[in-house]
């Protein structure tokens, strides 16, 4: 067992970019995907349909590592219009945890999961 899987998932990856393009231009290039194919392929995905967070602002994918041991993960795009004209992007890297389940924020308004028993 390594260290993470006995801790639970590590801290997420969190990236700020600030972008000259508006955030509609921002939003077409994370959700549209032929452009977005050309900076994150389809086959780096678990899923190639994004999770919409929130349209115009806030979209998820889900990943999956195309090696054993085949790590999960997911990444969420927020953007935002700054005050030059441009955009904030923020990109949130998290692992799954072990067991397979993303952490998610308790105000996600995720649907709850189910299991039989």
């Amino acid at each position: 067992m390594s260290a993470d899987e006995a801790e639970g998932a590590p801290e997420p990856l969190v990236l700020d970019y600030r972008l000259d393009a508006p955030p509609e231009k921002v939003w077409r290039a994370i959700s549209m995907p032929g452009l977005r194919e050309a900076w994150l392929p389809g086959a780096d995905l678990a899923d190639p349909e994004p999770i919409v967070l929130a349209p115009g602002e806030a979209l998820r994918y889900r990943m999956r590592e195309d090696e054993p041991p085949f790590r999960k993960s997911a990444v969420t795009f927020r953007i935002s219009a700054d005050e030059a004209g441009g955009t904030r992007l923020n990109v949130i890297h998290e692992r799954a945890r072990p067991g397979g389940r993303t952490i998610m924020a308790a105000n996600s308004n995720a649907p709850p999961l189910l299991r039989a028993a």
